[in-house]
Formats: structure tokens, C-alpha cells, sequence
């Protein structure tokens, strides 16, 4: 990528920022033993994966024996998801979602579904967010798991998890049951509070490299006593939760990312929410006729998402792309689908609106020299879209 370029797209993925390499450099070779072995040099490693899992527990707080550390925010999801229905099947088939849940979430639910599970999906309002009260009112003796995502990684809807959680456990208890909460809070870290108790939840999902970790490492905050099968199974590797070798480098990264990213969440909130602001108005006021997607009092300070009537995301995205401005029209894991963004239209837009959506989603480097360049380019290149 040209050295000018202005990467908007920190919703896909971030670059390893240079304090969280500085700590997990250490341990690909000086500090490179296995955690599970005794020796010294396996001390060290093991010390590492503590420390880590020490930091998480704080953003999170909860206890360290309640942190799982996986290999993505996928793994993450489809432990919480199947790992509670496997355990609790006994007990019940049903799950709840929302519509606009990211894939690592609904497609393990089509999975249980194909397993004799029953799930509800949930409508969203035309901001993408669910109905606490319909949440509630969903719940059945048999429920197992809720689970709705803190903020969405399309559009940056933040969900009302706190709520959501308080209405289910009070509906759950009127039916003589218990039913976990999950929240997928990829999106949300460094922009939201991560305190489990304060939101109520059984289960988190995160991943790293949102975070300016790298790719490759995860987070599952499993709150003690929920039962849960793991997915991988065939050594005793946190505390028989998640069988394989630790990926110390990485966990190590983790920890020190999510500890960065919390510290300075304020600092962060204000700066790309001002930035995004500025993006909305510039482009609106040279496309008066863009729709500004979700909820705009409830979301996270860096995403915006617009649709241009008239023209589809892909021309550009393409367009920006030559100007080295990189930008994506929604999740990068369904990018090279050609279908509209399921987020778009159970927020009920059209599908050719939908497909003409673009995101913006700024990073703890964007600056406002960048944002003017975008707000002179998009403009340009939606108009010559349209007038061709």
C-alpha cells in the first residue's frame, strides 16, 4: 500500500501498535518455552499468560479464572454458542438472537439449528436495535442463551445489553429457570465499558486484532459456574476449557492491547467521534440525499456508514482504493459477497440502498487532514457514478 494511504477501515482489522509488539516480542524467543511444562524457561511463558490474563480480568472485572483466551473473536463466539447448548441440552433447545448479529454468531445458530435446536431471531428498529422488552417477552421455560451483540461492526449500533440482561434474568426467574446471557463486545472494546458485572452478562466475546493486537487471538469471559462443552478438546490448557499449546506471543499482546485500549477509551471516544462527525456533515452537505445509517444517539465513536442512492458500494470503494483510501461496504468476513448486508436490510433499507452503503471507520491515527481528503473524493466519485 502507497505510504500515503489513509486507512479508514479499522472496523476490519488495525495495525500491531508498537507497544503491544514491544511486549510480545520477548516471547517468540527468549521467553519461548511451553507454559505447561515446569522448568524455568516454561516459568517465564507461564508468567507471561498470567500477567495477560491478569489485565483482561481488570478491563473486565471479573476474576482470572473466569478468562478464556481463544484463537479469534470467532472461536470465541461458537465456544459461548455451542459450548453452552451442548451443555445445557438436557435442559432446553432454545436460544435467542437479533437479526444483526455478525456471522461468527448466526451461522453456528443455523448449525444448532440443524442439531434439533430452535432459535428466535429478533427484529431490529431502522437503527439496528432490539426491543429489551422483546427480548424479554421471547424468553420460554426452555431458553438457554441470549445473545446480542454490545455494538455492531456494520453501522455501530450500541445494543442495550445491561437492559437486556436484567429484563431476561427477571423473566427467566418468573419461570422458574435461569437463562445466560452472551454479548459479542469485539466491536465495542476501547470504545465502551467492558465491565461484565455492570452488563450483566455470563459470557464475552472479544478479539485482538480490533484492538491493535495481532490476528489470531481471542478472548471468552465465561462467568464462574456456566456450564460449557468445549469445542476443542485433548489437553488440560485453561482450565479444560480450551485444549492446545498457548499462543504466549499472542496472549501476551492481547492483554497489553486491551489494557491500552481501555486506559485511553475517553481520549479515544472524543477524538473519531468528532472526526466521524465531521466526515457525516462534510459529505452530506455536498450529498444531501445520503443516508446516514444506525442509531445516532446510541454508537460507537468511529464507524459511520452512508448509502448513496443512485450507485453501488463497490464502485466506490474501488474508486477510493485508487486514491489509497481504504474503506469497506460492511463486515470484511462477507465482503466478497455480492448479496446485501443483512444488517442493512433488517434495519429495513432497500436492497439496492444496501448496496450502496459504504463504511468509514476511523483509529487512533486518522486525522483531519485525512477526513478532508475523503470528504473531497466521495462526493466526486458518487456524482460521477451516478452520471455515468
Amino acid at each position: 500500500m502507497a505510504e500515503r494511504a489513509i486507512y479508514l477501515d479499522h472496523a476490519a482489522t488495525t495495525p500491531v501498535r508498537p507497544e503491544v509488539m514491544d511486549a510480545m516480542q520477548p516471547y517468540f524467543a527468549e521467553r519461548f518455552g511451553n507454559p505447561s511444562s515446569i522448568y524455568t524457561l516454561a516459568q517465564e511463558a507461564r508468567d507471561g499468560v498470567a500477567e495477560a490474563r491478569e489485565r483482561v480480568a481488570a478491563v473486565l472485572n471479573c476474576r482470572t479464572s473466569e478468562v478464556v483466551f481463544t484463537g479469534n473473536g470467532t472461536e470465541s463466539n461458537n465456544t459461548a454458542l455451542k459450548g453452552v447448548a451442548y451443555a445445557m441440552r438436557e435442559r432446553g433447545r432454545h436460544i435467542i438472537t437479533s437479526a444483526v448479529e455478525h456471522h461468527s454468531v448466526l451461522h453456528p445458530l443455523e448449525q444448532l439449528e440443524k442439531d434439533g435446536f430452535d432459535v428466535t431471531v429478533l427484529p431490529v428498529d431502522e437503527g439496528g436495535r432490539v426491543d429489551p422488552e422483546s427480548v424479554a417477552e421471547a424468553v420460554r421455560k426452555d431458553t438457554l442463551i441470549v445473545s446480542v451483540m454490545l455494538a455492531n461492526n456494520e453501522v455501530g449500533t450500541v445494543q442495550d445489553i445491561a437492559g437486556i440482561s436484567r429484563l431476561v434474568k427477571t423473566r427467566a426467574a418468573e419461570l422458574g429457570g435461569e437463562v445466560l446471557v452472551h454479548t459479542d463486545a469485539a466491536q465495542a472494546a476501547g470504545k465502551l465499558s467492558l465491565d461484565t458485572k455492570e452488563l450483566g452478562v455470563d459470557l464475552l466475546s472479544l478479539t485482538g486484532h480490533k484492538i491493535y493486537a495481532p490476528k489470531g487471538v481471542g478472548v471468552l469471559f465465561i462467568r464462574r459456574g456456566v456450564p460449557l462443552e468445549p469445542l476443542l478438546t485433548g489437553g488440560g490448557q485453561e482450565r479444560q476449557r480450551r485444549a492446545g499449546t498457548e499462543n504466549v506471543p499472542y496472549i501476551v499482546a492481547m492483554g497489553r492491547a486491551l489494557e491500552l485500549a481501555d486506559e485511553e477509551r475517553e481520549e479515544f471516544t472524543a477524538r473519531t467521534g468528532k472526526l466521524r462527525d465531521m466526515v457525516e456533515a462534510g459529505i452530506l452537505e455536498r450529498l444531501p440525499d445520503t443516508k446516514v445509517n444506525g442509531d445516532l444517539k446510541h454508537r460507537i465513536s468511529n464507524i459511520t456508514n452512508l448509502s448513496f442512492p443512485g450507485v453501488q458500494g463497490e464502485p466506490v470503494l474501488l474508486g477510493l482504493d485508487f486514491r489509497a483510501i481504504a474503506a469497506s461496504s460492511g463486515s470484511a468476513c462477507s465482503s466478497a459477497s455480492l448479496e446485501p448486508s443483512h444488517v442493512l436490510t433488517a434495519m429495513g433499507l432497500s436492497a439496492e440502498l444496501a448496496v450502496g452503503s459504504v463504511r468509514l471507520s476511523l483509529g487512533r491515527e486518522s486525522t483531519e487532514a485525512e477526513v478532508q481528503e475523503v470528504i473531497a473524493a466521495v462526493p466526486e466519485l458518487v456524482e460521477r457514478l451516478r452520471s455515468m
